[in-house]
C-alpha cells in the first residue's frame, strides 16, 4: 500500500509544478510570489527579534534548572545534579550563527496533488519558509537535493538572504529523474562531512520503508536538532467513492485500475494508509526528530506558524520536543 499511495489519475496529470521542467519563467514568478507570501504571513504572525524554526543548540552555557519530562538528557548538568541530588539540565544561549542544512526529496512520487498544491510545490514552499526562518543573523543555509535515481545535488551553505534565494532557485531548477531517491542515503549526506552542531531539516513524503531511513535520521539527531517535514495529500490517506479509476505510479509508470465503489477496498486502503503514517511518525519520534506534517489541502503556512509557536512555547518551558 505504500507504493499505491504515490499515484496519479491516468490521463489527468496534475500539471507542471515548480520543479522538473515547468518552465524557468513560470518557476521564477511562482517562487517570487511564494517568497512574498512567506515573508508577509510569517513576519505578521511571528513577532520577535530573532525568529527561529527550532530553538538552536547554542554554544554558551546558561543557568541550570530542574529537569522536566521531555528535556534533552544530553544537556544534563551533572555537577549541579550531584550537589543537589535533584536532576538538573543546563540551558544554553541560542547561537545566532547557526548552520542549517536541508535534505530535499524531489522523487517522482512528489508529482502528485489532488487539492490546492502538488506535493512537489509544497516541498519547495516548506524549503522557502525554513530558509526565511533560519537565514537571519548571518546564519548559513545549504541543501542536498534528491533527484530520483540520479546522484543527489549538493548546494553549499552560504549566509545572507540573496544566497538563500539563490538556493531556492537552484532547488527549483534541479533536473529530476524518474525513480525514487534513496532517502536514507540523502539524509546520510547531512552527516558527511561532520559539522558543528546546527539544524537539519528533512523534507519528504517519507514513502520509502522507515527502516531504510530510520538509522540515518537517528545518527543525524545525535549531533543536530532535526526537523522532519512530512508532505501528505488527502488521497494518500483515503480513496473517494468515484467508481473505476485508472491510476499510474509516477515512479514506475505501472498502470492499475481500481474499483473505488467497493467499500471493503476503501476501508482496507484507509487502514493500510493509517498504519503506514503511524509507522512513519513512530520512526521519526524514535529518531529524536521534531515532526511537522503539511497537507496539500490545508493552509500549510498556518500549520507552520502553529508549529513554530509551539516550539517557542516549549522553549520557554524548558523542553524542545
Amino acid at each position: 500500500m505504500a507504493r499505491a499511495a504515490a499515484v496519479t489519475p491516468a490521463g489527468s496529470p496534475p500539471g507542471p509544478g515548480l520543479t522538473g521542467g515547468g518552465g524557468s519563467g513560470r518557476a521564477e514568478a511562482v517562487l517570487s510570489k511564494l517568497q512574498l507570501l512567506v515573508t508577509r504571513k510569517l513576519d505578521g504572525l511571528l513577532q520577535g527579534d530573532y525568529i527561529g524554526l527550532l530553538p538552536g543548540p547554542g554554544t554558551e552555557a546558561g543557568e541550570s534548572r530542574e529537569y522536566r519530562p521531555g528535556d534533552d538528557v544530553r544537556r544534563m548538568d551533572w555537577p549541579v545534579t550531584a550537589r543537589t541530588t535533584v536532576p538538573h539540565v543546563r540551558r544554553t544561549v541560542a547561537d545566532r550563527e547557526l548552520e542549517t542544512w536541508l535534505a530535499v526529496d524531489l522523487s517522482a512520487s512528489l508529482d502528485f496533488g489532488t487539492a490546492r498544491w502538488l506535493k512537489r510545490d509544497l516541498v519547495v514552499a516548506a524549503a522557502a519558509a525554513v530558509s526565511h526562518l533560519t537565514v537571519r543573523g548571518g546564519n548559513r543555509i545549504g541543501a542536498v537535493v534528491g533527484t530520483g535515481e540520479g546522484t543527489p545535488v549538493r548546494l553549499p551553505a552560504r549566509p545572507g538572504r540573496k544566497e538563500a534565494q539563490g538556493l531556492l532557485r537552484a532547488i527549483v531548477s534541479t533536473q529530476v529523474r524518474p525513480g525514487r531517491s534513496d532517502l536514507g542515503a540523502l539524509v546520510d549526506l547531512l552527516n558527511r562531512p561532520p559539522r558543528r552542531r546546527g539544524v537539519a531539516v528533512v523534507i519528504s513524503d517519507f514513502l520509502t520503508p522507515p527502516e531504510q531511513w530510520g538509522r540515518p535520521m537517528r545518527k543525524l539527531s545525535l549531533r543536530h536538532d532535526v526537523l522532519a517535514i512530512e508532505v501528505v495529500d488527502p488521497r494518500e490517506l483515503e480513496l473517494p467513492d468515484v467508481g473505476v479509476i485508472a491510476l499510474v505510479d509516477p515512479e514506475t509508470g505501472a498502470l492499475h485500475e481500481v474499483q473505488t465503489a467497493d467499500p471493503k477496498l476503501r476501508r482496507r486502503y484507509a487502514e493500510a494508509a493509517s498504519a503506514q503514517r503511524t509507522a512513519i511518525a513512530h520512526q521519526l519520534r524514535a529518531s529524536g526528530a521534531a515532526h511537522l506534517r503539511l497537507r496539500t489541502d490545508s493552509d500549510w503556512l498556518l500549520d507552520m506558524v502553529k508549529f513554530v509557536a509551539a516550539q517557542r512555547h516549549a522553549r520557554t518551558r524548558g523542553t524542545t520536543r
